[in-house]
């Protein structure tokens, strides 16, 4: 038995009427799971007692994001008002549990995908996991969606798309970074995109090489992003200049 059905096994809890699924977010359900309550980081915890990670999305977190705590607790709160009204059923796909134990879901109920709607009212972003891509086009236009019409965090500073000139305050915080790919190189197997002329200092996207292989799987050469404005999101590091690491071509969106 896989690891995802014997998630689906233990999980199943009866029957119940068919909720909104995404094709996108794969075959395994685990229906009528009820809740019982949201942990402060959002996750779920299953009557269960299972946790559940709403896979591919980051929730607003104030003091890590140097943003208002507001976002937080408005995201938190929407998660309690539609996991604690109905039970959920989980979309799971391999590999079906993370570090900490914890599901990774895709996560319904009768009103619907609960990560499309936190990515929709703006209190959440897209982040999606090196090993799990799932519903990567479906995530961004939901995301898109709130974005454009200036939702949720997307009405503050504090969550605004940086410009790669601009990113120094920003090290050490998740951002979202839009802009165009300069030059690129390859060294020692790990690839450099670089969005200036100076790569002591400034902006680059970085492919490590262990991760090379989810680019040759997609057919997808990371210097072939040269000229194009691409957008991408992950942890803002220091490498000479500031450095976002990218781990398959799902997590960066060509803009032009």
């Amino acid at each position: 038995m896989s690891s995802v059905h014997l998630v689906v096994a233990l999980l199943t809890v009866g029957a119940t009427h068919a909720a909104p699924h995404q094709p996108c977010a794969g075959p395994a359900s685990i229906p009528a799971a009820p809740v019982l309550s949201i942990e402060k980081s959002g996750a779920i915890v299953l009557a269960n007692k299972q946790t559940v990670h709403l896979e591919g999305i980051r929730l607003p977190n104030g003091a890590l994001d140097r943003a208002p705590v507001d976002y937080s607790a408005r995201a938190r709160a929407e998660i309690n008002l539609v996991a604690r009204a109905h039970a959920l059923t989980l979309q799971v796909v391999a590999p079906a549990r993370d570090r900490y134990g914890r599901l990774r879901a895709q996560a319904f109920s009768h009103a619907g995908w609960l990560q499309g709607e936190l990515l929709r009212q703006g209190l959440a972003r897209v982040a999606l996991a090196p090993d799990r891509t799932e519903c990567a086009g479906e995530l961004y236009a939901a995301e898109a969606e709130a974005r454009q019409a200036r939702r949720g965090l997307w009405s503050i500073a504090a969550y605004a798309i940086r410009e790669p000139e601009d990113l120094w305050p920003d090290i050490g915080t998740f951002q979202v970074v839009e802009g165009k790919v300069l030059n690129a190189s390859s060294k020692n197997g790990r690839a450099y995109l670089n969005f200036g002329s100076d790569w002591r200092r400034d902006f680059t996207v970085t492919v490590d090489p262990g991760d090379m292989i989810n680019f040759r799987t997609a057919g997808v050469d990371p210097l072939s992003y040269v000229g194009q404005t691409i957008r991408v999101r992950g942890w803002v590091q220091l490498l000479h200049g500031p450095e976002i690491e990218v781990a398959n071509p799902q997590s960066i969106e060509v803009v032009r």
